[in-house]
Order: structure tokens, then C-alpha cells, then sequence
């Protein structure tokens, strides 16, 4: 059994003697502090079907590199989406940070892999492109292309993160753990703009994870 505790902030009242212009902001502030207290256990609950199930870190001769897996289901609306011939984003991004006892920790790597799968109805396939940078409609640049038979194995092409190269070993150094923050997410900034502003407040787009872990540094196979 699970149990969900949520509350809302106690505001004192304002003095008699406040101005308008103060007991206008004083208002604006309780309300979205209400409307954050009802939203957070929410979003909470939204990201609860998507999990990071492998994380790996690996140093080859010319670089270190991330390789991950995602495990989600994807939502009837999004599939929807997709079955009209619109392009749906995913983005995959991972940080190296270097522990300092001194102060914060401080960030040596980052990398990314943009991913944009749509159906091909002439074809009756599914494309993946892949890149290091955002994806844009007027051209897909340096990104790799792949062609699926069917849905879920796009999918499954899209869930594992193979050999994401984070940097050279001299940026990252060479200590036997290092610290990782992966994020996995679908990216609704790409979408068309009346879609952007449709999937405002619905769960169905919210598939986003992030994972921090302590990872070993293992010697390429």
C-alpha cells in the first residue's frame, strides 16, 4: 500500500495597514504557492512509469563513453500522434561531475543524442534520426539515420543509449568512480507550436527521468 501526503502552506494574514499594490502580490503569491502544492504530487506520480534499468561507463582509446537503457511505455496519445505522419523528440543527456570537498562540484563533461522517430506512410516504416545536436525541420545535418519495420522496434532503438561519448580521458580524468547524472525525456520543445501548447498539463507527454549514481569506470570490450 502506498500513501500519498500532501499539504498546503499556512499564510498569516497582512497587516490592516498594507498597501493595494503589497496585498496584490501577497495574493498572487499564496495562489501559486496553492497551485504548486496541488501540482507537484501529481507530477510526481506522471514520471512513475518510466525507469533508468542500465547505466554503464565505459574508457576506450579515444574517449569515455555512457551507455544506458530506459524501460517505458509509450502513451495511446503519443502513438496517435505519431500514426498522423508528426515527428515526436526524445532527448538523452548525461554529466560527468568532479567532487571538490571544498565547494560544489564541478561539471568536466556533458553530451547529448537527440532522437526524432516518425512514420514513413509511403513507406510504411518507421525513421529514427540521430544526432549530437537539436534536430530542426530544415534539415536533419549530421544525424543517422535508421529505418524500422514497426513501431516497437523503433522503440526499442530509441530506449537504449549505446556509446554516447561524454570526452577524452584527459578532461574527465581517469579516477576508478566517477559521478553521473543521466536524464532521459521526451522533448515537447520540438514539436509543432499548436501541439506545444496542447500538451500543456498533460500527463501523457510528461516521460521524463533523471538518475544520479556513482559509476565505475570499466575498460572498453
Amino acid at each position: 500500500m502506498s500513501t500519498t501526503v500532501s499539504s498546503t502552506p499556512c499564510w498569516k494574514s497582512l497587516p490592516a495597514e498594507a498597501s493595494r499594490p503589497v496585498r496584490a502580490l501577497w495574493a498572487l503569491a499564496v495562489s501559486l504557492a496553492f497551485l504548486l502544492a496541488l501540482w507537484l504530487p501529481s507530477a510526481h506520480a506522471n514520471n512513475a512509469n518510466i525507469e533508468v534499468t542500465q547505466l554503464r561507463l565505459e574508457r576506450g582509446d579515444d574517449g569515455v563513453y555512457l551507455s544506458a537503457a530506459v524501460q517505458f511505455e509509450l502513451p495511446d496519445l503519443v502513438e496517435e500522434v505519431l500514426d498522423k505522419g508528426i515527428a515526436v523528440y526524445f532527448l538523452a543527456e548525461a554529466e560527468v561531475y568532479r567532487e571538490r570537498w571544498y565547494w560544489m562540484d564541478t561539471r568536466v563533461a556533458k553530451a547529448e543524442r537527440h532522437m526524432r522517430l516518425a512514420y514513413q506512410p509511403l513507406t510504411r516504416r518507421w525513421r529514427l534520426n540521430v544526432s549530437p545536436v537539436p534536430i530542426t525541420n530544415a534539415g536533419f545535418g549530421s544525424s543517422v539515420a535508421q529505418n524500422f519495420d514497426s513501431l516497437a522496434d523503433a522503440l526499442d532503438a530509441v530506449k537504449r543509449i549505446g556509446r554516447l561519448r561524454l570526452g577524452d580521458v584527459s578532461e574527465i580524468g581517469d579516477d576508478p568512480v566517477q559521478s553521473v547524472v543521466f536524464r532521459f525525456r521526451l522533448d515537447t520543445s520540438q514539436l509543432p507550436r499548436p501541439f506545444q501548447i496542447g500538451v500543456v498539463g498533460q500527463s501523457d507527454w510528461n516521460i521524463a527521468v533523471e538518475r544520479s549514481v556513482k559509476l565505475p569506470m570499466e575498460k572498453s570490450r
